[in-house]
């Protein structure tokens, strides 16, 4: 598997990042199975966070055995210093680890939000702290949403981030917006030496009314075929990679997915934005 350097961490990350939401809610006999597959596959980067149900406690194990294997990013949805640093402390401890590689402030969807974190008091101060006392090593912010781009140009305007997550996937482009927001904000992150993961490659909307048949946030594409095209489609972005999906069923084609990536022409990528009203059926994300 393609392995990109994961802005200026160095990190050369699998270009399939191990999204630890898949872990949700399954027993350690169907986790040890599935992550097994991602050592298979090559994966060396996880990332992982509390809110994700059991996740941190079913990799703790691995992350015990295997810890120089991977680079490890988690997450915190607290906003206060304090609240921040008890919780990075709860994580490390489920994780069965003493430090990060990374740490983020997790869903700050807005510029409320944002506000939040990088008020005095608020959980900036947490990361940076938690860096300087060796705990992690380098700090991150993620957005979702419709204005998670925008959210985040003004996240790295306030503070020198060491990464972003983000949504991508072509059929968020045919939002006119969104497209100009997100190319603005790989701009900015190539300039800036930041790396860049992304979330919802596969993502065909919202489930709405339908019937949720995976452990998505999302309703996917579960055709090989639709998979390959929307992997296609992020990666051939200067991102460093994609965080799979949140179900495990449907992570090994991702996995195979970003195996067999071949970068895509701009009318490419085009023709599947300009394609992708077919599968719009509910609102996008």
């Amino acid at each position: 598997m393609e392995k990109r350097k994961f802005g200026r961490t160095n990190h050369l990350s699998s270009v399939a990042i191990f999204g630890g939401a898949a872990f949700w809610d399954i027993d350690q006999t169907i986790a040890d199975t599935a992550f097994e597959i991602a050592l298979q596959h090559g994966i060396n980067h996880i990332d992982v966070a509390p809110s994700y149900g059991k996740a941190e406690l079913l990799l703790g194990p691995w992350i015990k055995r295997l810890r120089p294997s991977f680079f490890l990013g988690c997450k915190t949805m607290e906003r206060t210093r304090q609240g921040t640093l008890t919780e990075m402390k709860a994580s490390l401890q489920r994780l069965q680890t003493d430090h990060f590689d990374l740490y983020q402030c997790h869903a700050v969807n807005s510029m409320a939000e944002l506000d939040k974190v990088t008020m005095k008091g608020g959980a900036l101060e947490a990361l940076i702290e938690a860096k300087n006392s060796g705990f992690t090593r380098f700090l991150g912010i993620t957005a979702h949403g419709m204005d998670a781009p925008t959210v985040l140009i003004e996240a790295l305007s306030r503070f020198d981030f060491d990464s972003v997550l983000f949504p991508l996937n072509f059929i968020l482009f045919t939002d006119d917006n969104y497209r100009q927001a997100a190319l603005k904000l790989i701009e900015i992150c190539q300039q800036k030496n930041v790396g860049m993961m992304t979330i919802k490659s596969i993502a065909r909307g919202g489930w709405g009314s339908h019937e949720k048949k995976q452990t998505t946030w999302y309703e996917p594409f579960t055709d090989d075929t639709m998979i390959q095209s929307a992997v296609n489609f992020v990666l051939s972005h200067p991102v460093t990679g994609i965080c799979t999906a949140g179900d495990t069923t449907l992570q090994p084609k991702v996995f195979a997915a970003c195996e067999n990536f071949h970068p895509l022409h701009e009318a490419e990528m085009q023709n599947m934005i300009d394609s992708s009203q077919q599968y719009v059926t509910e609102a996008l994300f």
